[in-house]
Formats: structure tokens, C-alpha cells, sequence
């Protein structure tokens, strides 16, 4: 069984909770692209866990954690991401923790022009995180990047690092004006942070392949969502690369094997971080009444998450781009006590009514078209039956269904591990 967990959404939409929950049932959960340009957020008994590169079943010592060759892998933050969870008693090493040796390497020059070129931007800045995701992808594709396979070949990587080096300075300093960067500080950095990882790092090709040819079950993660797809994402407002469940396999390292299934994870209302076109956006108390109640800050950087109602255009494309076979709704809970839930149905553009998901130049210029659900009051966190569910919480789940075509087998009542409903 391989099952791939991705966002219908801007990203944010409790992947990581719900990696979490459904990791109790696969042998392997392996991250497939992105780097620490987004945080998954996990609760459980031993506390509250923000994991921004490790794939979110490192929480379960029984469970098997791959880093997929389509990551790009900051090591300082890796190194510090694993500090933190090993000071709260997770037991992490090459026997539950594998890294692709395909897999690129973020080095520090990357945020660095991230920042350098946001800056230059002024006011049409793309609302980075300047985490050095866009320059380390361009890097990629451009042929010159570290990889993490590269630090079991010192002497190969110090040649080849002076070679990269030298061409990034044509940019760091002649075309920013920035101080040159180091190829000595360079390899020291790569081996301080990469040194103790060694042992994590190998064919994970090989391993996947062996293990599902085995009978073991295999779950992909996604960071971020379908709107933020580098294709059929909010263009430029996207990420560098494809958040989308056809490239699971491919960025795991077995683009042979096939998925299973599809779970789609969304809000029950919307939010989004960064930049771009964002129709169901709320402003003024609303929003800071949304925002409050869901605790709507990014977990990678701390920012305040933009909000507003369900979107049904931008969810129904997600879930079409997702080619989504089931759905898990998220944070359900944060809606008890409002009177009304806001939901936007459709779009309006030049005076007319848009029901399908546009491109950027309309999507900049649309309004959005808002109805209105009934509300459902008390705390719904400990049911754990559809039938617990206030009517009206039970009327909107239904109506979600409809209107996005396709069912939910998940429904998130909370953010501890237990506080869920199945639907199945």
C-alpha cells in the first residue's frame, strides 16, 4: 500500500497532524520534496512538536523515516531540528531516519540570495520565507548543487564545491555587492552539519524499492499545497517545486511504483502565508478573531497566517490537481461559537461570476462571493463519532462533500492524536 498525504490548499492545512495519526498504520513515511520553508505541527503525549524537513512519523519509534532525493536539505536546521526532538527523548539514527544521497544540499549562500533578491524587490518582493528554496531549486536544475551523497566523497566535494563557489560570488558579489563567500567556510559548514549524518545517508532508492516489493506499506508527505504547486500553483507566488501527489513516487525515489490513494487535507475554513492572490481573504476583527482562534501563525516562521472562509473554487481545483480519492478536514473545531460559518462559493470578475479556478492575472482581480452556513456552538473536541457532531457541524461536513466531490474519511477535532473522527 503507498498512500500519499498532500495539500489541497496554500499549505498549512495539518498535514503533519494527520501524517501523524495515519503513520500508526505504515512502515515507512517518506518526506518527497520541499525543505524548511514550512513547519508540520504535531501534538502529542510527550508535547508539542514543529518538524520542518523531518517527515512527521519520526515520532513513532517504531515507524521508518525516508528524506526523498526531491528535498533540498538545509543541514544546519536539520541538525537543529534534530537536537531539539532528541532533547524531548526521540530516539533518532540510521535505523529510523534515511536520507537520499540524491538528495541537494540548502547551503547558507542559498538564504543568503533569497534575502539579497526579496530585498531588491522592494514592494513587489514574492513573500519568501528566505529560507533559499527558490535559489537552491535553481541551483538544482542549473546542474551546480551539493548533494547529500556528496559528503561520503570528501576530496570529490572539495573540488567540486570550489567550482560552485566561484560561480555563485559572480552573483553574491559582482551582481549584489555582497562579501564573497567562502569555499573553506563552505566545506567546514557542510562537514560540521553533515559529519554526524553519514550514516543516515544512503540508496534510499534501493531501500524503498526492496521494502514495498516486500509487502510493506509506504506513506508519502507533501509540504505545502496544491496552490502552491510551481506549475498549477498561484504563479509566482509558489514554491519551487511540485507539491503535487503524481510527483509522490518520483520525489520519494521510486518513480516505477504507483499510489494507492490519495488523502486530500484541508480546513474547515481557509488561511494562507506569503504573497499573492488570496479571494476569500477576511480583513480588520474579522480576520483577527479567525486568526486568534485558530492559532493561525506559520509554524516555519512565526508569521500571521491570512484567513477567511472555506474556498470552494480554490478547493474543488485543489482537490481536482490532487487527483484526491478521499479527504481529511482539519480544525473543525476552531468554528464552534460562530454563529454563522462564512463560506466562499464562488468568484466574481468584472461583474460576473466565476466558479472555476483562473489564472493569476483574473485571480488578482476577483472578488470573493460569500454565503452563509448555519453555526454550531460547544466543545466538540472530545466526540469521536460523526453522530457526536452538532447537527449543523454534521450539515456542513455534508455540504463540503458536495461541493468539492469528494468525501471525507478523516474529520480533525482537535489537535492531540485521539481528537479525530473516521468516517470510514
Amino acid at each position: 500500500m503507498i498512500t500519499a498525504v498532500v495539500g489541497i490548499n496554500w499549505g498549512d492545512e495539518g498535514k503533519g497532524r494527520m501524517v501523524d495519526l495515519l503513520s500508526s498504520q505504515y512502515d515507512i513515511v517518506s518526506r518527497y520534496q520541499g525543505g524548511n520553508n514550512a513547519g508540520h505541527t504535531v501534538v502529542n503525549e510527550r508535547g508539542k512538536f514543529i518538524l520542518n524537513l523531518l517527515p512527521s512519523g519520526i515520532l513513532r519509534p517504531e515507524t521508518v523515516n525516508v528524506m526523498g532525493p526531491g528535498m533540498v536539505i538545509d543541514l544546519g536546521h536539520l541538525a537543529g531540528e534534530i537536537g531539539r526532538l532528541r532533547e524531548k527523548g526521540v530516539q533518532i539514527g540510521p535505523e529510523n531516519l534515511k536520507i537520499s544521497d540524491r538528495a541537494t544540499v540548502c547551503m547558507p549562500f542559498h538564504p543568503l540570495l533569497d534575502g539579497l533578491e526579496e530585498d531588491r524587490m522592494g514592494a513587489k518582493k514574492q513573500g519568501s520565507t528566505r529560507r533559499g528554496i527558490g535559489p537552491v531549486y535553481s541551483d538544482k536544475y542549473m546542474r551546480k548543487s551539493v548533494r547529500m551523497g556528496d559528503l561520503l566523497f570528501p576530496e570529490v566535494l572539495k573540488d567540486r564545491l570550489a567550482d560552485i563557489v566561484e560561480w555563485k560570488n559572480l552573483t553574491v558579489h559582482n551582481a549584489y555587492g555582497h562579501e564573497p563567500i567562502s569555499v573553506t567556510e563552505m566545506y567546514d559548514w557542510l562537514m560540521k552539519n553533515g559529519g554526524p549524518l553519514v550514516e543516515s545517508i544512503c540508496d534510499t532508492t534501493g531501500y524503498l524499492t526492496a521494502a514495498v516489493d516486500s509487502g510493506k506499506s509506504l506513506l508519502l508527505e507533501a509540504q505545502l499545497g496544491a496552490l502552491r504547486d510551481l506549475d498549477f500553483g498561484i504563479f509566482p507566488y509558489t514554491s519551487s517545486s511540485c507539491t503535487l501527489a503524481s510527483f509522490a513516487p518520483i520525489g520519494a525515489g521510486i518513480p516505477a511504483k504507483k499510489l494507492d490513494s490519495v488523502v486530500g487535507i484541508t480546513k474547515a475554513y481557509s488561511s494562507a502565508v506569503g504573497g499573492g492572490p488570496f479571494v476569500c481573504e477576511f480583513s480588520g476583527d474579522e480576520a483577527y478573531e479567525l486568526r486568534e482562534a485558530g492559532g493561525e501563525y506559520g509554524a516555519a516562521t512565526g508569521r500571521p497566517r491570512r484567513v477567511g472562509g472555506f474556498d470552494v473554487v480554490a478547493s474543488r481545483y485543489g482537490v481536482q490537481m490532487q487527483g484526491a480519492t478521499e479527504l481529511a478536514l482539519t480544525k473543525l473545531d476552531v468554528l464552534s461559537g460562530f454563529e454563522k460559518i462564512p463560506v466562499c462559493v464562488a468568484y466574481e470578475y468584472e461583474g460576473e461570476r466565476i466558479d472555476s479556478f483562473p489564472l493569476e492575472p483574473v485571480l488578482e482581480k476577483c472578488k470573493p462571493v460569500y454565503e452563509y452556513r448555519e453555526g454550531f456552538s460547544g466543545d466538540i473536541t472530545g466526540c469521536r463519532k460523526f453522530s457526536d457532531l452538532p447537527k449543523a457541524a454534521q450539515a456542513y461536513i455534508r455540504y463540503l462533500e458536495e461541493v468539492v466531490n469528494c468525501k471525507f474519511t478523516y474529520i480533525s477535532v482537535g489537535a492531540d492524536r485521539d481528537q479525530y473522527i473516521y468516517m470510514g
